[in-house]
């Protein structure tokens, strides 16, 4: 069932959802379909575990990088977990739509997507009937902020080994001061995004934010990283985009 469902998101059709798949395959029935997703219960982390050592051994390095951004999948109803008018990066305004939070190893022009985890806006998280409803984890109901998730991901992604030299993200997790000093707390390289402020606009005075440093304390090598030869010292800088 699960190749008939890989198969339906990534083949032919602008409709992802079960019926239109279904009805596009000969292989599937509907309730066949509807019933793995609905109620099928199965453990990921096997499989997450084979993609992300995969994705080291190709990419993973001292040389790659560890993106932070966010993707959204429009929807035009209401019951889909996590639905909500919000931001959505694929049409550049705000929409009826899913928001998660990717994360992303890359190494020259080869990015291969580690993660994606769902983001619940507080319209969700303070409704616990409509989580319930929905079949939300208990563990999953307290709200996070997309930075807090980032966080989560990137620890569970160094505990898991994989190779990175620096954290990179846009403005969005940039202009979160916490996310910032989280990523130094762990001695991570990093460079985010930071919208110039109102005095760095045409006709004001100009402040570079771009030459900004600052140098977290020296951090021990990570699980299944080992850099000979050298102390490793974490590096952040702010960049100033726009």
């Amino acid at each position: 069932m699960c190749p008939a469902y890989i198969a339906g998101l990534i083949g032919p059709g602008d409709r992802k959802s079960i019926q239109p798949m279904a009805a596009r395959s000969d292989a599937v029935a509907y309730d066949r379909l509807h019933h793995f997703i609905g109620a099928g219960l199965w453990d990921s982390a096997p499989l997450e575990a084979t993609l992300w050592s995969q994705a080291d051994e190709l990419v993973g390095g001292d040389d790659a990088w560890l993106i932070i951004d966010d993707t959204a999948l429009p929807k035009k109803g209401k019951a889909s977990v996590g639905v909500a008018p919000q931001y959505a990066t694929a049409l550049g305004k705000n929409a009826n739509c899913q928001t998660l939070v990717s994360v992303t190893l890359a190494s020259g022009e080869v990015p291969l997507m580690l993660s994606l985890r769902l983001f619940l806006p507080e319209s969700w998280t303070s409704d616990v009937g409509r989580m319930d409803k929905a079949g939300v984890p208990a563990s999953l109901q307290e709200y996070r902020t997309k930075p807090e998730i980032a966080i989560e991901e990137i620890d569970r992604v160094i505990a898991a080994g994989v190779r990175f030299g620096c954290v990179l993200a846009d403005a969005g997790y940039g202009l979160s001061a916490p996310f910032r000093q989280a990523l130094s707390e762990r001695g991570l390289c990093w460079a985010v995004g930071i919208p110039p402020a109102p005095e760095d606009l045409p006709g004001r005075r100009a402040t570079d934010l771009s030459g900004r440093w600052s140098r977290a304390a020296p951090g021990a090598a990570r699980a299944g990283r080992q850099i000979p030869g050298r102390t490793h010292h974490a590096r952040s800088r702010e960049v100033a985009s726009g």
